[in-house]
């Protein structure tokens, strides 16, 4: 139905069309196209260009429908458009959109009307992709910050973990340091304790051998007591003479015995022939175990080739155990060797017994 309104200013008003006028027509998508080349609408600026969008979005939704409904064998619609000189309050603006009207007919103002909105789209589009470009790169941002954020806790972790382990293995290594040093001092103290009895039972032993020993000395091969008057005695018993003092032979380093051999047994006891201290006991080379007693004069005594040493230092007694025949050093056998020596020079051991009184 025909508006009863008066038209605007500057636009032409239609008589109701019909069938026969117009004929049968349905948009298509060329007949709807914007009108390109000589007669395109010129980009509008500012409140025109949305103005025209509006108007040609509503344009096009007008002769759409007016075509549908002839299509459909109902009446056309009669499209009454405001001047563009309203809408945008510039009448150059108006005469602009005019000119490009052409001759002012409403097919002219629709392809103005679609040009504008296919601005309106384009400029709209552009806002969307800046708007999508800004976003995708602020989520870029945002992802590469989150990732760098992630590799930095990461690390730290794995910072956190390395430390924690190398404390965990540096206590674990002192607790085994320190368990160690105790099973050490604990040994070393179980070791220390164990020679000291070894030694108290060593010392406990000699005394007993020194009570069992002491009393008339052991006959000699001739039978006669080793004991004899002015407190000399014999230094072993059960004894045989072998090499005498002086005698040559290259088994010597000085090319003679310089002493007398006892052969006996090994573990035979060894006496102190007087009262004298020990200035010396231990190993002396082809000597094996020596022991050296000095006599109140001066004199030493040496008792060689010892298995084993009783008394290794202090004052001794007459005819007290201080070793045992063995065979240790430069030997052919067990035997003792005793030396006499004055002066540091060596004598006849078995004249100076002889002239202490003694039946050697």
């Amino acid at each position: 139905m025909p508006s009863q309104l008066p038209a605007p200013d500057g636009v032409e008003v239609q008589e109701s069309p019909t069938a026969g006028a117009w004929g049968e027509w349905n948009p298509t998508e060329d007949s709807a196209r914007p009108v390109r080349g000589k007669h395109r609408v010129a980009r509008q600026r500012g409140g025109l260009a949305r103005s025209s969008t509006v108007l040609g979005v509503g344009v096009i939704a007008a002769v759409g429908a007016g075509g549908i409904a002839t299509a459909q064998g109902r009446p056309q619609v009669a499209i009454s458009i405001p001047s563009l000189g309203d809408l945008t309050g510039s009448d150059d603006a108006a005469g602009e959109g005019a000119g490009h009207a052409g001759d002012g007919s409403a097919n002219g103002i629709v392809r103005g009307g679609a040009e504008g909105a296919h601005q309106g789209f384009d400029a709209g589009a552009g806002q969307e992709r800046r708007a999508s470009g800004f976003d995708a790169g602020e989520v870029l941002r945002h992802r590469i910050l989150q990732q760098a954020e992630s590799q930095q806790d990461a690390a730290a972790a794995t910072a956190r973990a390395e430390a924690e382990r190398t404390a965990q293995q540096a206590a674990a290594e002192e607790a085994k340091q320190k368990q160690a040093a105790t099973e050490e001092a604990a040994r070393a103290k179980a070791e220390a304790k164990a020679k000291a009895e070894e030694e108290a039972k060593a010392k406990a032993a000699a005394a007993q051998q020194r009570s069992a020993d002491a009393g008339p000395a052991a006959s000699g091969p001739s039978g006669s007591t080793a004991a004899t008057t002015g407190g000399y005695a014999l230094p072993t018993s059960a004894y045989t003479l072998t090499s005498h003092y002086g005698d040559a032979g290259s088994m010597w380093s000085s090319g003679m015995h310089t002493g007398l051999d006892f052969a006996a047994p090994t573990g035979t006891p060894v006496k102190a022939v007087h009262d004298g201290k020990i200035i010396s006991a231990g190993w002396s080379g082809s000597y094996g175990y020596r022991i050296v007693l000095q006599l109140s004069d001066g004199t030493e005594v040496w008792y060689c080739h010892l298995s084993s040493m009783s008394v290794t230092s202090g004052t001794v007694s007459t005819g007290e155990t201080i070793g045992r025949v063995g065979a240790t050093g430069n030997v052919t056998g067990p035997h003792l060797h005793l030396e006499v020596r004055t002066d540091g020079a060596t004598r006849d051991p078995l004249a100076w017994l002889q002239g202490k009184g003694l039946n050697v």
